[in-house]
């Protein structure tokens, strides 16, 4: 089946421990709603750096990253589909899905 990758952009960190929880919570039990189509559950990114043909750039993109995780789904629209349920919009962070393609 083919492999979609979930790019999350925002979202931002907790401001508490309790909050954290909640938050974690939430993943968790979207996880278990992804059931075996998780192929890597992925996980949080730090702050990236860009390189470029004239040195490098400490600026985390022009569309930082904040995590992602694979899934298997049949399509795209499939994949889209898994993605709505993503916890991240609580915290107006958004998801990008892009199929990986096989070489």
């Amino acid at each position: 089946m083919p492999k979609y990758i979930f790019a999350y952009h925002g979202g931002g960190a907790p401001t508490s421990p309790e909050e954290g929880q909640k938050e974690m919570a939430a993943w968790m039990a979207w996880y278990e709603e992804l059931g075996p189509s998780i192929v890597d559950g992925g996980a949080p990114v730090g702050m990236s750096k860009t390189v470029t043909a004239g040195g490098i750039e400490d600026n985390g993109g022009a569309n930082p990253l904040s995590g992602y995780t694979v899934v298997s789904a049949a399509d795209i629209d499939e994949a889209m589909a898994l993605a709505k349920g993503c916890p991240i919009f609580a915290k107006d962070g958004t998801v990008e899905v892009a199929p990986i393609i096989e070489m």
